[in-house]
């Protein structure tokens, strides 16, 4: 087909991405519908479509190619994807994120948590290669994640775990997601055996420096990847899993401004540290040491935690968002609402 004017809008490109695969989307489906929305509908050139992509100039010729032949582009680009495409282009956008990746609901009213799952698994395995060092966090979408993950054996593959344990040996807690991810690609995995929140600044301080707990602390400052999720502080999630943390404590929070946890580092919706001695406290890794990895993968939704990923996008500045298509509408919608 001819492109597309530059006058005609994306809006009438109203129809969906036709994916042939009976409705199994792989990597290379989703990177070949990405050029082509950028293409015909972006009106972007290929060799700007290659450095968003990060692929070569003559692979995105051939993806073009490649869609036409398939009649994934006809008169419009057609897909059921094509609002999920525009979704993850906005969020890219808005948050200067090397890449967005949305996973469509069957509801708007579904546990967006399966959902979010199964494209982080996906995700992550697509990226993890031998040598790496992989920092995580936990969580119930992270856990939920391992199930999606295509397990092989990477030389030497170390997984840091960021965050102490819960007190209580319960199916989501961070050294059992850390030790079951190190498992699946049968890497090495360093964990932090102490409580996620200790009593004093004096035992947080011997424990790291005289417990040997050095090692995985400098372990951090050269993670090739960072994997982590965020909690939202409205329910009581955070707060009664290992009991570190009480109702007290979550209302002195939101008081300060809280809106969420990374790693029980609590935070405002600007993305600020609050001032509450938890976050001297916890046993976990610095936001700071977390910053300096070059992939920094956000993991995360649902409607409580919209102002907690608002906040999370300045906090961690992840490289790249995995969330569903109900909270990447809320977020935007949430940053438009901001900045007007």
């Amino acid at each position: 087909m001819a492109k597309k004017p530059k006058g005609d809008s994306a809006a009438k490109a109203g129809g969906d991405f036709a994916v042939g695969n009976g409705g199994t989307e792989s990597r290379s489906d989703r990177l070949r519908i990405r050029a082509a929305w950028m293409y015909f509908v972006e009106q972007m050139t290929q060799n700007e479509i290659a450095d968003v992509l990060g692929i070569g100039r003559v692979t995105v010729v051939r993806m073009l190619a490649e869609a036409r032949a398939r009649g994934e582009v006809k008169i419009t680009i057609e897909s059921e994807l094509v609002e999920i495409a525009a979704l993850e282009r906005e969020l890219e956008r808005a948050f200067g994120l090397e890449q967005a990746i949305v996973a469509p609901l069957s509801a708007p009213g579904s546990d967006p948590i399966p959902a979010i799952a199964a494209r982080t698994g996906s995700y992550v395995s697509d990226i993890m290669k031998a040598g790496m060092r992989v920092g995580v966090g936990w969580g119930q979408t992270l856990f939920s994640s391992l199930q999606f993950l295509s397990a092989r054996a990477l030389a030497d593959f170390k997984v840091i775990s960021l965050l102490g344990g819960v007190g209580v040996a319960r199916r989501y807690n961070p050294a059992e997601f850390a030790w079951r991810f190190a498992q699946t690609f049968q890497g090495d995995g360093y964990l932090i055996p102490t409580p996620a929140v200790v009593d004093s600044i004096e035992t947080k301080t011997a424990l790291v420096e005289r417990c040997g707990l050095q090692e995985i602390f400098q372990l951090a400052d050269t993670l090739d990847a960072v994997l982590v999720s965020v909690g939202g502080i409205a329910s009581a999630t955070t707060f009664y899993r290992g009991g570190f943390l009480k109702e007290a404590d979550r209302e002195q929070l939101v008081e300060k401004g809280a809106v969420g946890d990374l790693l029980f580092h609590f935070f405002d919706r600007n993305g600020d540290l609050v001032d509450h001695p938890v976050n001297k406290l916890v046993m976990s890794v610095e936001v700071d040491r977390l910053r300096r990895a070059p992939v920094r993968v956000l993991t995360s939704g649902g409607a409580e935690k919209t102002d907690a990923l608002l906040g999370a996008m300045n906090l961690i500045r992840p490289t790249v968002l995995i969330t569903d298509e109900e909270s990447a509408r809320r977020v935007l919608a949430e940053r438009a609402g901001a900045a007007s």
